[in-house]
């Protein structure tokens, strides 16, 4: 058992499980139709049956009761603040899976001949508003009130004593909705981690079904009609949201640092690191030499590489791998798009440059607190 305690705590550092997450999306979310046929022919399209989800939830349960026979695991996860994101990563496993189960069942109706589940033929099919919608809501509603009354009487309020500037929590951590963007924190500058990052994820997210107007999967749960778009948004959702989320709450300890489920939380335990700059990496380690006076010479390389990312990238994918998509799309919708994803694409590729290279910033001027 410990030397399985040990290898999931190694597994648990970012580095590692980060990088599984990504290299192991495409296949299970397949964008494409290449990873589409991986992913049929290795068998993952199972998961979204029913024994899919019994095997899921068995083993996450499984996982969390194994878990709680460690004193460290057990004082994370029975933390009040924290039992809630337990139950809530089986939701979002179940409501992943009920919504994918039931576009791989109507993409088998499609390929059979037959009408999609969503099929509606009025008006034997109608439904009415009063009394079944209704009726159905009402149940909800009083399940969920006393669902809600029985938790708030079983499980202690998280209130602390109060706030004492003399002693801070350590670690101190945002309310569990707000820990990625407390997680992005660490690698971009406030004004970006806390406001642009988030919002251009939302406005992206929010975008696809305008960008991606093909008629073809709407108004009925089908992913072959929509891979593109749904993969998009599913590495929107679960990878730069959720992961980031189970990553502050449960991965995060004292200081910030990275502590693995069954690990200690040792608070002085610190990681000696020296976060640069790329103008420093440049000029001072590669050309042994001062850093410029002039702002714009100092800074020339990051201002460089951010030109090419947003000015040459999407037209040169426009002329090459992406051409189909450009024309389909038209030159409007087809930059709204790229620059969307670029936006999402540079979190990941900044939390490595970090970890492998401790670049703090790829621009720094905060002669105008701009750093990015």
């Amino acid at each position: 058992m410990d030397a399985f305690k040990s290898l999931i705590n190694y597994v648990s550092n970012p580095t590692i499980l980060f990088t599984a997450v990504l290299v192991g999306f495409p296949f299970v979310f397949p964008p494409t139709n290449w990873f589409y046929k991986v992913h049929k022919k290795l068998g993952i399209d199972k998961l979204w049956t029913k024994k899919g989800l019994i095997i899921m939830v068995a083993i996450t349960i499984a996982f969390f009761i194994f878990g709680l026979g460690d004193d460290n695991f057990k004082k994370i996860v029975l933390k009040p603040d924290n039992v809630p994101i337990s139950g809530l990563i089986i939701l979002l496993i179940f409501f992943t899976w009920l919504s994918l189960s039931q576009a791989y069942k109507n993409d088998k109706l499609i390929d059979e001949g037959k009408p999609v589940d969503e099929y509606y033929e009025a008006p034997n099919d109608k439904v009415l508003v009063w009394p079944d919608l209704v009726y159905v809501e009402l149940i909800s509603l009083i399940l969920f009130s006393a669902f809600m009354l029985i938790w708030s009487i079983g499980l202690p309020a998280p209130l602390e004593e109060p706030a004492n500037p003399s002693e801070s929590p350590n670690p101190a951590k945002a309310p569990w909705y707000f820990l990625g963007l407390q997680e992005m924190l660490v690698y971009f500058d406030p004004w970006y981690a806390g406001v642009v990052l988030p919002t251009f994820i939302i406005i992206g997210l929010m975008a696809i079904p305008y960008i991606d107007t093909d008629p073809n999967g709407s108004g009925y749960y089908s992913y072959k009609n929509r891979m593109l778009s749904l993969s998009i948004y599913l590495f929107g959702w679960l990878v730069l949201w959720n992961v980031l989320i189970v990553i502050g709450t449960f991965l995060r300890g004292p200081n910030w640092g990275f502590f693995g489920p069954f690990e200690y939380w040792d608070s002085h335990r610190l990681e000696a690191l020296t976060n640069v700059n790329l103008s420093e990496i440049i000029y001072i380690k590669w050309l042994n030499m001062g850093l410029p006076s002039n702002i714009l010479l100092r800074e020339a390389p990051g201002l460089l590489i951010m030109f090419l990312t947003f000015a040459v990238i999407p037209p040169l994918l426009a002329r090459t791998a992406l051409k189909s998509f450009y024309e389909r799309l038209g030159s409007t919708r087809y930059t709204i798009f790229v620059v969307l994803m670029i936006f999402g694409v540079l979190l990941p590729v900044k939390m490595y440059l970090r970890w492998f290279f401790n670049l703090k910033y790829i621009i720094s001027m905060p002669e105008f607190f701009f750093n990015f």
